[in-house]
């Protein structure tokens, strides 16, 4: 019998990925595959006198929902199978190397700016900063932290004094500056894509903020997946190197644009609306390349 690892954050409690581990264990279990759930609170690997000590055994495969890119990566290294890859977890972990690989392959996306790195809480942002900002992406303006999910960590200002106060929060930590999609506000299409194959799409409204987040409050309905959306997010999966993601596009005036590319996205909320067993066809589509 084969066995499976799927390791979590280790300090998360979200309902949603407890569904989503629950769901992968369920249906690899119709497929007589062994799967344990476990937080990556134990130290999975460690550094000791020069080579990596391994604390996973006796696994074919591990399914990483945690975005800790360094146990990622010492588990690779130890011949340990993951899904998604180390590198495509840490690209699109962060959000600005998420833009940078994307570019240059014909993939269209909101106008994107890399924030100014910053080592001193007590520096003052210059002027001729915010001035660039004004001239390029104008107002609003979308400003994010480059690492964050559900929504967390994504602003919008609507004037410079609120994009000062953003800039001011966030000089020290990795961001960036996007154009604001106005025909998107509050809305977006989230596409589960599975071994280059779109498996479910499902359009995000919100009517009380500009971020179609379900778990902030945004609402979904099932939408039919056109040629357009399939031709973009295979591209964006082949490119980033997923066997599994979530792919957010923004719908614009010439079409649609990629915004984020979640590689651990949850199905729960897809699954509700749609009625596709996205866990299924993700635990197929594993067990496939492990036997």
């Amino acid at each position: 019998m084969k066995r499976g690892l799927i390791l979590n954050n280790a300090y998360s409690q979200l309902k949603s990925g407890e569904y989503q581990s629950a769901r992968l264990k369920e249906e690899f279990a119709k497929l007589g595959v062994q799967i344990d759930v476990r937080q990556n609170d134990f130290f999975a690997a460690i550094i000791n006198g020069g080579d990596i000590e391994c604390r996973v055994k006796d696994y074919d495969f591990c399914i990483y929902l945690d975005k800790d890119k360094y146990v990622s990566q010492m588990l690779e290294k130890c011949g340990l199978r993951l899904f998604n890859s180390h590198k495509a977890i840490c690209d699109c972990d962060d959000k600005m190397v998420t833009a940078i690989e994307l570019s240059n392959h014909g993939i269209q996306m909101p106008k994107t700016i890399s924030g100014l790195l910053c080592y001193d809480e007590n520096a003052q942002i210059k002027i001729s900063s915010v001035e660039f900002i004004e001239k390029e992406l104008g107002y609003p303006v979308i400003i994010k932290s480059s690492y964050g999910s559900l929504g967390k960590g994504v602003f919008k200002a609507d004037s410079r004094e609120e994009l000062l106060k953003i800039m001011q929060n966030l000089k020290c930590v990795p961001h960036l500056f996007q154009q604001y999609i106005a025909e998107s506000s509050g809305t977006d299409l989230r596409v589960i894509v599975i071994d280059g194959k779109c498996i479910a799409a499902m359009k995000r409204t919100s009517l009380t903020d500009f971020r179609s987040n379900i778990e902030l409050g945004g609402k979904g309905e099932n939408v039919k997946i056109t040629a357009e959306v399939e031709d973009i997010c295979c591209r964006v999966a082949k490119v980033l190197g997923l066997d599994y993601c979530g792919i957010d596009l923004l719908f614009g005036n010439s079409g649609c644009l990629v915004c984020e590319v979640n590689s651990n996205a949850f199905f729960g909320g897809i699954e509700g609306v749609t009625g596709i067993n996205v866990a299924r066809a993700y635990a197929e589509s594993i067990y496939k390349k492990i036997y």
